[in-house]
């Protein structure tokens, strides 16, 4: 593992770090840095996401990476990851800021996305010391530079007490736009990106939220969606368009006999046209 030190100062991408409190002199980067500036999202969010909070993690990180927005988070378990490896199922490109110094990587179970973000053209970040570990104080410390990156910050969800409302301040203080995902009233794990939205952050139902506000040239017409190979791809491609996920209730809605139905899902899936969410819930890619 290469391990390249860069001052914010002398790194195009990277100056926008040296308008923020407590700015880092140094950075360690294992991977490649975009050489020029680029529009930034930052997208986090807690440990434990719902289905849902899975599900827009990956499309919002997705779609974003599709349109050449390098998607920036912490690589922790939940979002962080979701958020990453959306980013680079879409061919894009990823950066991750940890807690500790490299070339340790935590949490150790998301070693091989660390891998897999080098390799694919991204960037992993610390202003810590070599070798040194992580520690919680550490997590808050380097939100700043998470939020610092970025040109607008997503909150997908985020419980009422979460070290994502830690980044949502960060933000805040450097004049950073924050975009939330409205949740569920009754869910823990939306009551910090509602009590947020209460407060005045901006509400997120599509990428183009965002799009809008940081790089309104890659917007375009969104292609029709592709229809299936056999009638009953396209039935099921089109009840996934109009909201349902449920398998059970996707069968039920065809009328196809189970095998079919079955080979069907499994042939979509091999297509990449969807993916499974668990739990027998699918989603189109």
């Amino acid at each position: 593992m290469k391990i390249n030190t860069f001052s914010p100062e002398k790194q195009d991408y990277l100056q926008i770090l040296t308008n923020i409190a407590n700015a880092p002199k140094t950075l360690d980067c294992y991977g490649t840095l975009p050489e020029t500036r680029r529009p930034s999202v930052a997208i986090i969010g807690t440990r434990k996401p719902t289905a849902y909070g899975r599900e827009i993690t990956h499309q919002l990180a997705y779609e974003l990476a599709l349109r050449s927005v390098v998607v920036v988070s912490g690589l922790a378990l939940g979002v962080d990851g979701i958020a990453h490896r959306g980013a680079l199922e879409a061919g894009g490109t990823t950066i991750a800021v940890l807690g500790c110094g490299l070339p340790r990587i935590y949490p150790s179970a998301h070693k091989g996305l660390s891998e897999e973000i080098v390799g694919k053209g991204g960037a992993i970040l610390s202003e810590y010391a070599r070798d040194e570990e992580a520690r919680p104080h550490y997590f808050l410390e380097r939100n700043r530079i998470v939020s610092g990156l970025a040109d607008a910050i997503i909150i997908t969800e985020a419980a009422a007490k979460s070290g994502t409302l830690n980044t949502a301040a960060h933000a805040l203080e450097q004049g950073k736009e924050i975009f939330v995902v409205p949740g569920n009233i009754t869910s823990p794990l939306s009551a910090g990106c509602n009590a947020l939205l209460k407060q005045g952050a901006t509400p997120i139902t599509s990428y183009t939220d965002v799009l809008e506000r940081i790089a309104p040239d890659t917007l375009q017409p969104q292609a029709s969606l592709a229809l299936g190979s056999t009638p009953l791809e396209t039935e099921i491609i089109q009840l996934l368009q109009a909201g349902t996920r449920d398998g059970d209730a996707l069968l039920q809605k065809t009328g196809a006999g189970s095998s079919e139905f079955a080979t069907t899902l499994t042939m979509l899936e091999i297509a990449g046209t969807i993916r499974s969410l668990g739990a027998n819930q699918w989603t189109l890619r």
